[in-house]
């Protein structure tokens, strides 16, 4: 696995829009903010064409563009990273536009991003053997103030530590909209953990190597050209595969689709345990099933543990995972730490 320089005071932060760009409101105003509070910090910055652009369906521009965005930025020596502008819808189109065999060949570089960034972060470590982290978007930087997690966003690219806890309270309903586009995260609802297939309910430690992202993504990459997730799975199969999984749009009778799909597909080979996120439609019942039912009815047969509802993805706050790391994650009661080793 190759893992990139981490960013220095006074280096340049590149940003890239391969899914939407930050060309409306609340983004727009999110994402300047941002700017400026990362030129404060001493940083310059490398903005892609595409970061303003809105002429796109799903992304910011045309797959084209976007993909020839990001594969330049990425190779370019006049950024030290990059962070995504945004989420989306339709990145999985951008990916047939980059040049993955170019990006391999170039000196490894951070990139951040999480829900349709998936597309690249998932892509980095299986097809380049890259790390990447699945973490915040440019514009939510331009919060005020700054949430923890992205304090240990920032401090994962600066490589200033290398280990993450969960967070007191996670948001249910935020307050940022057009209006209000500096809010921060508003936290009202306490984390609590759920753990199952383990002998204690309360406690518990898994270490493999980390893989995953967005559910709604993933099912779509897999069995395309570009899935060689099985392929992963087997070369570093003495690791194990560690899956951090969450999902936006997928009601829970889509995640149990989802879930279905990757493992018949092979998915789950060499797994260790898995991480999964609260889900967009949080507390949905649909037919009986629930969000818990909707995973662990068919993860039982793996024998792994697996920890629910853990700060990861689109109900922030979220924990920076760094995807196609090592990792050690401890669970004791309703506390969660990730501890990154890059190996």
């Amino acid at each position: 696995m190759r893992y990139a320089q981490f960013l220095q005071k006074q280096g340049t932060i590149g940003f890239v829009a391969p899914s939407f760009g930050c060309n409306i409101e609340p983004y727009r105003s999110a994402f300047d903010n941002a700017a400026k509070k990362w030129r404060e910090m001493g940083y310059q910055l490398d903005f892609g064409p595409n970061c303003y652009a809105g002429d796109g369906i799903g992304i910011s521009s045309t797959p084209e563009s976007c993909g020839a965005e990001l594969t330049d930025y990425y190779c370019s020596k006049n950024n030290d990273i990059l962070i995504s502008c945004g989420g989306g819808e339709l990145m999985c189109e951008t990916m047939e536009h980059v040049d993955f065999e170019r990006i391999k060949k170039a000196e490894p570089k951070w990139y951040m991003g999480f829900s349709d960034n998936t597309n690249m972060t998932v892509l980095l470590a299986t097809l380049c053997d890259t790390a990447s982290v699945y973490g915040p978007c440019a514009a939510s930087f331009g919060m005020e103030p700054w949430h923890q997690s992205l304090f240990d966003a920032y401090q994962i690219l600066t490589g200033e530590i290398q280990k993450v806890h969960g967070y007191p309270l996670w948001e249910k309903e935020g307050k940022k909209d057009e209006m209000h586009p500096l809010e921060p995260y508003y936290v009202t609802e306490p984390k609590k953990l759920r753990l199952f297939f383990h002998e204690s309910k309360e406690n518990v430690l898994i270490r493999g190597r980390l893989l995953g992202g967005c559910m709604d993504c993933l099912v779509n990459l897999l069995g395309t050209r570009f899935d060689q997730v099985c392929t992963f799975a087997e070369r570093y199969r003495e690791d194990g595969i560690l899956w951090f999984l969450e999902s936006c749009d997928l009601n829970v009778m889509s995640i149990r689709r989802a879930i279905w799909q990757m493992k018949n597909a092979g998915w789950f080979s060499y797994v260790r345990g898995f991480v999964i996120g609260r889900p967009l439609v949080f507390g949905q019942e649909l037919m009986g099933l629930d969000h818990y039912h909707a995973v662990i009815d068919l993860l039982e047969e793996f024998h792994v543990p697996v920890i629910m509802d853990a700060d990861l993805g689109h109900l922030p706050p979220m924990m920076p995972i760094v995807c196609g790391s090592m990792a050690e994650v401890s669970v004791q009661s309703d506390e969660i730490s990730i501890s990154y080793r890059y190996l």
